[in-house]
């Protein structure tokens, strides 16, 4: 397990990380103006350490204004201050690219599930899973198969 300890006037706060590479990622998110703890640790439980890589690298801004609490000024900076600062290998990046972002019908199907109800972000994750898996299918292909996945 690995801690960053939190010592503040009124609290002390340990944050646990699975792995070292998960507490260097909360590390560089906490050193961006406008984002805390909590904001860090909501981003990191939201995506994965490559999918928030590859979202940083390819300047995906959609992606991290899907996470509860990111608006859009905040994904920007995010991505400003953390693009130089995360090297990302470019198999990971283009696996993360193809994910979220190589199939064109991808944002229509994000938003076609969002007006049925479904999270920004839980929609996004259904539709990049169905993109790795059916490349080529059409908007209706890719909001029926992620209907069945949420």
């Amino acid at each position: 397990l690995y801690v960053v300890e939190a010592i503040r006037e009124d609290a002390h706060l340990l944050y646990g990380f699975a792995d070292k590479h998960e507490r260097e990622l909360f590390l560089a998110l906490v050193s961006v103006s406008g984002v805390g703890a909590g904001t860090a640790r909501m981003i990191l439980s939201s995506l994965g350490a490559g999918e928030l890589e590859a979202a940083i690298a390819s300047g995906n801004v959609n992606l991290l204004k899907g996470v509860k609490g990111i608006g859009m000024k905040t994904a920007q900076r995010i991505i400003v201050d953390l693009k130089d600062k995360i090297k990302v290998e470019s198999s990971l990046t283009s696996v993360g690219t193809t994910a979220v972002v190589a199939n064109a019908n991808a944002d229509e199907a994000v938003s076609a599930l969002v007006m049925l109800g479904f999270t920004q972000a839980a929609s996004q994750k259904a539709v990049a899973t169905i993109a790795k898996q059916m490349p080529n299918a059409t908007i209706e292909q890719v909001i029926k198969a992620a209907l069945k996945v949420l």
